[in-house]
């Protein structure tokens, strides 16, 4: 059977996620630079292949001053770790939709994360290029990574919450 490259249609993808903030509400944020290879045996994706890396510089959350602390020492350290990686050990189908189980690096440290995955199908857009669709959804607990910073409230509680929520859109072209 022939292999089949994707690589990410970046103007309709976004590599996003949220924190809790003071405890009570989220704080969105992205990647705005990255890269995947993606690689498939068939149109379902069954098995696929897939290795992504995001630049940690790139983090964008809508205000300067937290993405810049953001890429400090106090978290992601980009001096030292300018590239959070995910390589895929799985992709199974479970029902409709997939089951993806890869080793995610974050700081130097490489975990192992299950994420689900919805996939959205195949589709020629108006120019004739073949895209796919996947939403890759999970949650990851940022101290797992070194991600520790934290500032307590003087309510109780702290300013960010563990728990981060991901939510990848992607749209692939076939290569």
């Amino acid at each position: 059977m022939a292999t089949t490259k994707w690589t990410i249609d970046s103007t309709h993808s976004e590599i996003g996620f949220k924190v809790k903030h003071m405890m009570f509400t989220n704080v969105s944020g992205k990647f705005d630079s990255y890269e995947a290879t993606i690689t498939t045996e068939d149109d379902n994706f069954e098995n696929a292949s897939i290795e992504f890396s995001a630049d940690i510089n790139s983090i964008n959350t809508n205000n300067a001053d937290r993405d810049d602390h953001l890429k400090s020492g106090d978290f992601f350290d980009a001096e030292n770790h300018p590239k959070l990686t995910f390589k895929a050990t799985s992709f199974t189908k479970r029902g409709d939709d997939f089951e993806l189980v890869g080793d995610l690096s974050l700081r130097g440290v490489t975990k192992s994360v299950k994420l689900d995955t919805e996939f959205s199908g195949l589709m020629k857009d108006p120019w004739g290029n073949t895209k796919a669709g996947l939403n890759i959804s999970g949650k990851i607990n940022r101290k797992d990574w070194g991600l520790n910073w934290n500032s307590a409230l003087e309510t109780g509680g702290v300013l960010v919450g563990e728990e981060v929520k991901l939510n990848i859109e992607l749209q692939l072209i076939q290569a």
